[in-house]
């Protein structure tokens, strides 16, 4: 890659990484996972830039590394344990300087998160979270649009019916 690639991957990196994070965290619900599977997206795409770089969406290319990379991870895991929220690290990355006190409701609402399955979860975080399309988050995901027609109405209600029996919501 040459300098002008460098330098444009950089600039990708450097305004795009801490909203991979964050997203990377709402599918996983741990910062040091949400780091790790941002800097697995952004080797990938470091790659691949040349490829990339001139493409329209590349931050759409960036989600679908993010997600895949998750995914795959998930896949892996041998135990099929929930991974926690740890309260400490909510309050060390505050979105604004506004969220720095988060509710318990919030930390509430991402608990409920971390319970739904994986691909579910990135339904509802690609979809009402972050407000893609349906046919945005189906390409994102690799699913058909009916799939995620589907998966997010179903993911929402789980998600409901978690949030109702929590004593801290209603």
């Amino acid at each position: 890659m040459g300098p002008q690639g460098r330098e444009g991957f950089t600039e990708f990196a450097r305004t795009s990484a801490h909203r991979l994070c964050q997203t990377a965290y709402l599918l996983c619900g741990d910062w040091h996972l949400a780091e790790d599977l941002t800097q697995i997206a952004l080797e990938k795409l470091y790659v691949a830039w040349r490829r990339i770089e001139h493409t329209d969406q590349p931050h759409a290319y960036a989600k679908r590394v993010l997600l895949n990379a998750y995914l795959d991870r998930r896949r892996r895991r041998s135990s099929t344990e929930l991974p926690g929220i740890d309260a400490s690290a909510l309050e060390r990355r505050p979105d604004t300087a506004a969220d720095a006190d988060l509710p318990d409701v919030r930390m509430t609402l991402i608990d409920a998160l971390m319970r739904l399955p994986p691909r579910d979860r990135a339904v509802v975080v690609l979809r009402y979270w972050e407000d893609h399309s349906v046919e945005s988050v189906a390409e994102m995901l690799g699913m058909s649009t009916s799939a995620v027609k589907s998966a997010g109405p179903r993911a929402l209600a789980r998600l409901r019916g978690t949030l109702e029996v929590n004593p801290l919501v209603g």
